[in-house]
């Protein structure tokens, strides 16, 4: 008997976006073959984002870009094909699922798709009940969007794209925003996918991914192939190659990964760079996301703010510089000041604050126009404006994309020049919501290691993030909240991931 034909080809493939010098991936051969999850695993701005969405059709349909090379799905050409019609082929999951939400309460969202391929009404509701129970989410059939923590979010808009039958399911890691525990819990949901899809997965959390996937790829940074085979066998043999492309490996296989950094900065009370006082916050017409916390971050630490989504962790962190937010009760002092007295100016003469999601962030059209913002927004001379700039896109590996827009590049990329937008005005404070997201793991620890820079050099620095590697490497501190309550505050050595 025959073997079935692959379900994913790609033979030469390269994608340009336009104004981009150079293709990515730049000659990728590719095949997955029916019933098979393949872990694609590549350096930022390897093209492994662009793969996904040439494969949906969304490229070049919805995102301009010139596509070269053999691509097929299921034997469909999706260059050929509108994206409407590859969403009964292959089903994109991105990385923030908020990204794909179009409505607003779980069962329409998941109706959503149904109702655009034309499923006739009587038709649609074992569909929604079907893809919401593979997902473990039953339950949270009437819930808001709004209302539900990130790995319910990611589990909702996976039901979305199940409840539309794709044999083939593209992930763009999936897990990116997502807590450990909702990270295991949605791995468990991709276990139980296996039988019935195949499945394409874009994931940094190799820990976890090697668990279900039957083959992994290894990309160069032009988007090639380096090597392929049995997940763990082919880590091992190619280990040095895929350190050296900037891969991140399993901890057992990552020699860094034992490492840890060593605090020399002098901590500081007089005054604490962030004093929060008894601070409660709740949405109008929401319940309270924190209550009653009270934490001080001393100047010099580096402290990370851990816990599982939903906990309040990026909501305490806008507090701390009223970023959009206000307390509902107690009040925020920064370096001995209370925030409410300062003038925006004054808080981001003090610190700087880096989004989860780097294009919240981007005013510009120009990389370097972004850079050069806030220093020429302060009437820098402009000699000192492009010296500033031109240094920070050298120290971020930017230098190629200083003209392109921010919106065009990598997620890896957007979030470095997220960082160095940042930095660029030296603040004293810097609080990063989720700094090493979408990074390879040669530019996080690049950038994680420029963190303890400015932190030896007096820099406080206040790190949201669920990499429980990293947090164990670079943080002084750490502290847990959970359930908008701060449950444990102290030194790195004596936390225990289990607690947040």
């Amino acid at each position: 008997m025959a073997a079935s034909p692959p379900a994913i080809v790609a033979h030469g493939l390269q994608v340009r976006y336009p104004r981009r010098s150079h293709a990515a991936p730049a000659g990728l051969d590719l095949e997955v073959r029916p019933g098979e999850t393949v872990l694609l695993l590549g350096p930022s701005g390897s093209g492994k984002s662009t793969l996904l969405l040439a494969l949906t059709g969304l490229i070049p349909h919805d995102l301009p870009a010139r596509v070269q090379g053999h691509l097929r799905v299921l034997g469909v050409n999706p260059q050929q094909e509108p994206p409407g019609a590859m969403a009964t082929r292959i089903g994109l999951l991105f990385q923030d699922p908020e990204a794909s939400f179009a409505m607003l309460v779980v069962e329409d969202e998941v109706a959503f798709g149904l109702e655009n391929l034309r499923v006739p009404p009587a038709a649609m509701p074992p569909r929604i009940a079907a893809a919401l129970q593979a997902v473990g989410m039953t339950a949270y059939r009437h819930r808001r969007l709004d209302a539900l923590s990130g790995g319910q979010q990611q589990r909702v808009a996976l039901a979305a794209l199940l409840a539309m039958q794709p044999p083939v399911l593209a992930l763009d890691e999936p897990t990116a925003h997502l807590d450990p525990q909702a990270t295991a819990t949605f791995f468990t949901t991709l276990a139980a996918l296996k039988a019935t899809h195949t499945i394409l997965l874009v994931e940094h959390r190799v820990d976890q991914a090697l668990d279900v996937a039957d083959r992994v790829v290894l990309l160069d940074a032009r988007g090639r192939v380096l090597a392929q085979g049995p997940p763990r066998a082919t880590l091992q043999r190619h280990r040095d190659a895929a350190l050296e492309a900037g891969l991140w490996l399993p901890a057992d296989l990552d020699p860094r990964a034992a490492w840890r950094a060593r605090h020399t900065t002098r901590l500081r009370t007089d005054p604490p760079a962030v004093e929060v006082q008894r601070v409660s916050f709740a949405y109008p017409q929401g319940g309270f996301v924190l209550r009653e916390v009270s934490l001080q971050v001393p100047q010099g630490d580096f402290l990370a703010l851990v816990g599982p989504n939903g906990a309040g962790k990026t909501t305490l962190a806008r507090l701390m510089l009223h970023l959009g937010l206000r307390p509902s009760a107690g009040q925020v002092r920064l370096f001995g000041t209370p925030v409410a007295a300062l003038r925006p100016a004054d808080i981001t003469a003090r610190a700087g604050f880096v989004f989860q999601n780097p294009e919240h962030q981007f005013v510009t059209e120009r990389v370097e126009d972004e850079i050069a913002y806030g220093l020429r927004a302060r009437g820098r001379p402009e000699h000192e404006v492009q010296a500033r700039t031109q240094a920070l896109l050298a120290r971020f590996g930017l230098q190629a994309h200083a003209r392109h827009n921010p919106f065009r590049l990598s997620q890896g990329q957007k979030r470095r020049l997220s960082v160095a937008t940042m930095l660029a005005v030296a603040p004293r404070l810097l609080i990063l919501d989720e700094p090493t997201f979408g990074q390879d793991r040669n530019t996080a620890y690049a950038l994680m290691d420029l963190l303890l820079d400015l932190n030896r050099e007096g820099v406080t620095i206040v790190m949201v993030t669920h990499d429980t590697r990293l947090v164990r490497q670079y943080a002084r501190h750490v502290a847990v909240l959970r359930a908008g309550r701060l449950v444990w505050h102290g030194p790195t050595e004596a936390w225990s991931p289990a607690s947040g």
